[in-house]
């Protein structure tokens, strides 16, 4: 065998074997390739799909939730003003309510001092008529001596 035929017969299996191998199976080769390097490029756009709404969506919680503490504070100001109102309004009633239980008691015992002294007066009256009966040792008439009598009422 020559050693340039075999070089030759070499040369043009390979170039058969290189066009074959270019033709039928790279294809699939560089088209798997391609196909599993956009899968990965889609699956890594995905999770930066994913964690920016992840983001999106923990910045919206924070931000209910703040709303909500904000709400909830401004219910137990609003609740803790009524309380405060409710309980001023309730004083406020109770010492109107003292105030006049205190001018109806004023009132009760200056009428009771008005009683009592016409009482006294009477039972002054009384006395002095008794007084005088025993003195002149004879019974004085009340009714003559009325306009007397109401002087000194008036004077006690």
């Amino acid at each position: 065998m020559n050693l340039n035929a075999t070089l030759i017969a070499q040369i043009v299996v390979f170039m058969i074997l290189w066009w074959f191998t270019m033709k039928f199976v790279w294809p699939p080769i560089t088209k798997a390739l391609d196909e599993r390097a956009s899968k990965i490029a889609d699956g890594l756009a995905a999770a930066d799909k994913a964690k920016l709404e992840l983001a999106n969506a923990n910045k919206s919680v924070q931000e209910q939730l703040n709303q909500s503490r904000d709400e909830i504070a401004k219910r137990l100001a609003d609740a803790e003003k009524r309380g405060n109102a409710l309980v001023e309004d309730a004083k406020s009633r109770a010492t109107a309510e003292a105030d006049k239980i205190v001018a109806d008691a004023k009132a009760e015992a200056a009428q009771l001092i008005v009683q009592a002294r016409e009482a006294l007066r009477e039972q002054v009256a009384g006395l002095a008529v008794k007084g005088a009966e025993q003195i002149l040792r004879r019974e004085v008439s009340a009714q003559v001596h009325a306009d007397l009598l109401s002087r000194l009422k008036s004077e006690l």
